[in-house]
């Protein structure tokens, strides 16, 4: 019902009544959430081979075109827009342009990197802000490094590669704390790497454990062991994935912040749902006899998700509600595009009827 009444006339983000809308009031589909419906359309069309969806999500990725020839909008968040549209169309169909357009924000990306820091940068300058950020790198780029493991499999570039895993190596040096909880921002010396501190971001507090942050570095460590084969990426990933699943025991549906005061109470299932995805992939590469805690622990998250924050009405476009986008500004326990995907990605996965997309 969904798609038809959404199509491809634009991105959504939440809604409004009920129905989808989308982030931001110009048409420029620079959003970095972009990526997601068309990430819907792709598994939902290799679910049940039903065209309308290729159509869609084919007309979605014309429109992302405006965003690569403006330029100045791109941002590391690159991947989560294009590895769920260009790189999912050409791994589903063999789409020759849609490879072009992902070996071209890869190449993008591959740019933002700080050699003299091993860092890819997260955000342009501002001039209206009055802060530098240069030396910054987040956590939720552990997402998107996979487009540049995409690139060098494709092109047998090395270099693309090589970015990828130096950045995840300086992550899992400085976000990743002792007990397996997470930082948001990191702020290096972009001359010479220095690591100088953490950010408040999205997170409660500087020392606060941002559960969607969590849920980012959990998927995106076990992602970058399974274009790899580097141990400790697998040994990160279960680290940060045992904290998550130790701070779910009484709600596996957790909070917007895991160190943040009981009261307001703001749920993010969209935090739940990615780490679901990522426990799940966690499963399948560990051995034999511990398969069963990671797979256990996303099926609770998965049902707790669906008995209490879905809904299947014919009045909501949206499937999963109580997303919270920060903790501190943005819009609390509301529904966002990315709970529905990474909660149908999930379900796929369980019925083996998804291509690993990142």
């Amino acid at each position: 019902r969904t798609a038809p009444a959404v199509g491809d006339s634009f991105f959504p983000y939440t809604t409004e009544n009920g129905k989808f809308v989308n982030h931001y009031d110009n048409e420029l589909p620079y959003w970095w959430t972009d990526g997601f419906w068309t990430g819907i359309l792709w598994m939902m069309y290799e679910a049940t081979g039903e065209k309308m969806y290729l159509e869609y999500a084919n007309k979605l990725e014309d429109k992302l075109d405006a965003v690569i020839e403006d330029f100045q909008t791109l941002h590391h968040d690159v991947g989560f827009m294009w590895l769920l549209s260009s790189v999912a169309n050409y791994r589903l169909t063999g789409n020759e342009k849609a490879r072009t357009r992902g070996l071209h924000v890869a190449s993008t990306l591959a740019g933002r990197f700080n050699p003299d820091g091993n860092f890819i940068r997260a955000w342009n300058t501002n001039p209206a802000d009055d802060f530098d950020n240069a030396g910054w790198a987040i956590i939720d780029s552990m997402m998107n490094i996979p487009l540049l493991y995409w690139a060098t499999e494709e092109t047998k570039d090395p270099r693309f590669k090589s970015i990828a895993m130096k950045h995840a190596d300086t992550l899992m040096k400085n976000a990743i704390r002792p007990d397996g909880s997470v930082k948001h921002i990191m702020e290096f010396n972009p001359e010479t790497g220095e690591y100088i501190k953490n950010h408040t971001g999205q997170s409660f507090s500087e020392e606060a454990s941002w559960t969607r942050g969590q849920s980012w570095a959990l998927y995106g460590f076990t992602l970058s062991y399974i274009h790899t084969g580097k141990k400790e990426y697998l040994d990160a990933a279960k680290s940060v994935a045992h904290y998550f699943i130790a701070n779910s025991v009484e709600d596996p549906v957790p909070p917007c912040d895991f160190r943040s005061p009981e009261e307001p109470a703001y749920k993010d299932t969209t935090a739940g749902l990615c780490a679901a995805c990522g426990l799940l992939e966690i499963a399948k590469a560990v051995p034999e006899y511990e398969k069963k805690m990671y797979r256990n622990a996303a099926l609770r998250i998965l049902k707790a998700t669906e008995e209490r924050y879905c809904d299947w009405s014919d009045t909501e476009d949206s499937i999963v509600q109580y997303g919270t986008e920060a903790y501190h500004f943005g819009g609390k326990n509301i529904p966002i595009i990315y709970a529905d995907y990474y909660f149908i990605e999930a379900l796929l996965k369980l019925k083996g009827e998804y291509t690993l997309l990142w």
